[in-house]
């Protein structure tokens, strides 16, 4: 794997006018060049750029006196704003003017980029093909969840025109914003990880999704293409949008990139693709899309099985995201970063397939934003954990009686399961039923800071530890 800088190619507050129709105040040398962009002023590095961003919790422009304190060159502000006790750029709008910033940067470089969007696995999905392509290749893939009008700026001024690729991940909340994203980025190569009914409340309908994840697939450009995963209902429905090649990936005879011999272990998965054997460190069968997605952009760009081979056996997962974490005498599958119905059924058949002469206890927080069907899905939800030789439900938040009421109709027996309305209870429930070698899966949407498990666990060690140590009984 080569190694690469990640800052961005020098930049003069000329070209930064220029790009976002902005003006320096007085005194300010129009030839300073710069190669960082931050929005927390915390992150400032000597020489660098401060951009202030208003927010609901808190306003960028109150931090503008912290940035230059802190060796910003100068900060980019609104300019209706006054008092600024620094040197600054002024902008009609900063969230607009990053956009146009960004936007032109990417205009001034030749790296391939790659969008990836879907309902569920854009994080892991962009890691795989960061993963595939780094063997071979210098690249970026997204910072964390950079992946808004705000992330994704961020991410992409990490491209340097040093490098051969970058893999941009594209969130939505709402339609346009696909199409919004595509304008600053301008992706060559497009990725549909899968639709399934995520942010329903936003989107209203399924249909809805559909066409904002296909704006990715609109934007492409004629010699472009597209990967889409091709076991997913809603393969054909959202193909349909392109203007370039689309490649189907999956399972199904139909798809170009066509897995066979597909294995999954604890710790591995490993499956056959035109001949070639590929094995990922990873636990879970539900990784295989993302992995032929990275497997399909690879060879499409020219590069060798081997070589493709090489990248995926690096692929580290993403924090929160089916880490398997072994914390104390548990083994813990962290998931907690988020959750919808189709990643929740993942896991489920992740749980299933574990072995191991322990209780496995399912810990759940409510999957959100799913709308007037919110009730139906964690009704399912409980059916499927209680179909998936689950021992023990704990189910938190608002629609842990609907998870219950599920697993109940499913035969878990009620002396399993603990309805948590609080965090608190949630706790107290685990902590009497949670023995060594037990399995853990913690999952939930990102509101309910389900990862606070994971950490609860890991003091509850930490304690052990020190007891051992003074030689006292737990």
């Amino acid at each position: 794997m080569q190694r690469c800088n990640f800052n961005m190619d020098p930049i003069s507050i000329s070209d930064l006018l220029v790009a976002t129709g902005g003006h320096a105040a007085d005194g300010l040398d129009r030839d300073i060049n710069f190669n960082q962009v931050v929005i927390d002023s915390r992150q400032v590095t000597p020489g660098g750029v401060f951009w202030a961003l208003p927010g609901t919790l808190c306003d960028g422009h109150d931090f503008v006196r912290d940035a230059c304190q802190r060796g910003a060159a100068f900060c980019v502000v609104n300019s209706d704003r006054n008092d600024w006790g620094g040197p600054v750029v002024k902008v009609a709008q900063t969230g607009a003017a990053l956009s146009q910033f960004a936007q032109w940067y990417r205009e001034q470089l030749e790296p391939l980029v790659i969008g990836v969007t879907g309902s569920v696995g854009k994080t892991t999905t962009r890691e795989m093909i960061h993963a595939a392509l780094s063997a071979d290749h210098c690249g970026i893939r997204s910072i964390a969840n950079y992946n808004n009008e705000i992330g994704l700026p961020l991410s992409l001024f990490q491209l340097e025109k040093s490098h051969d690729y970058g893999v941009l991940e594209m969130g939505a909340c709402h339609s346009g914003d696909i199409r919004d994203l595509c304008a600053i980025a301008q992706p060559e190569v497009g990725v549909i990880t899968g639709i399934a009914p995520v942010h329903l409340e936003k989107f209203g309908s399924l249909e809805q999704i559909i066409q904002t994840k296909a704006e990715l697939l609109q934007a492409l450009p004629s010699d472009g293409f597209a990967v889409v995963n091709g076991d997913c209902p809603h393969a054909q429905s959202v193909a349909a949008y392109a203007n370039c090649p689309v490649i189907f990936v999956g399972e199904s005879q139909e798809n170009e990139y066509r897995a066979t011999n597909v294995r999954a272990s604890q710790h591995q998965l490993s499956f056959h693709v035109r001949d070639h054997e590929y094995h990922i460190p990873v636990s879970g069968r539900h990784h295989l899309s993302a992995a032929l997605c990275a497997v399909a952009v690879a060879t499409e760009v020219g590069m060798a099985a081997e070589q493709i081979a090489k990248g995926l056996l690096r692929f580290a997962t993403a924090a929160g995201r089916c880490q398997i974490k072994q914390i104390g005498p548990w083994t813990i599958i962290d998931d907690s970063y988020n959750a919808n119905p189709t990643s929740m059924r993942a896991a489920c058949q992740l749980m299933q397939a574990w072995k191991t002469g322990n209780k496995k206890i399912a810990v759940v927080g409510d999957m959100l934003e799913l709308g007037e069907e919110a009730g139906r899905y964690h009704h399912e939800l409980g059916i499927q954990i209680a179909q998936s030789d689950i021992d023990c439900l704990l189910a938190y938040g608002d629609n842990a009686h609907n998870v219950i009421a599920g697993a109940f109709e499913a035969g878990m027996d009620a002396h399993q399961m603990a309805e948590c309305p609080m965090f608190e209870s949630l706790l107290m429930n685990l902590d009497c039923w949670l023995e060594a070698g037990d399995v853990l899966l913690v999952k939930g949407s990102r509101t309910m800071r389900m990862e606070r498990v994971v950490e609860w666990a890991t003091r509850q060690t930490e304690e052990i530890n020190n007891l051992d140590a003074l030689g006292v009984p737990a």
